[in-house]
């Protein structure tokens, strides 16, 4: 994944961080040919930051 907005080699150092950060990006910006791990995001859901309406979607398939 590119970011030119974030600097990763430091958010790296923090694994939690960076696997909230991670998840926030590919839900909010697009996955791409990356796919999300159903366990991340169920572990990281009261956390992550993404659109409500997508929040709303991908609770669907969390249950």
């Amino acid at each position: 994944m590119k970011n030119w907005s974030t600097n990763t080699k430091n958010l790296k150092k923090n694994k939690e961080k960076y696997a909230i950060w991670k998840l926030e990006q590919l839900v909010n910006f697009g996955l791409g040919k990356k796919k999300i791990k159903k366990s991340e995001l169920k572990k990281y859901w009261k956390v992550i930051d993404i659109d409500p309406f997508k929040r709303k979607f991908l609770a669907l398939f969390t249950k």
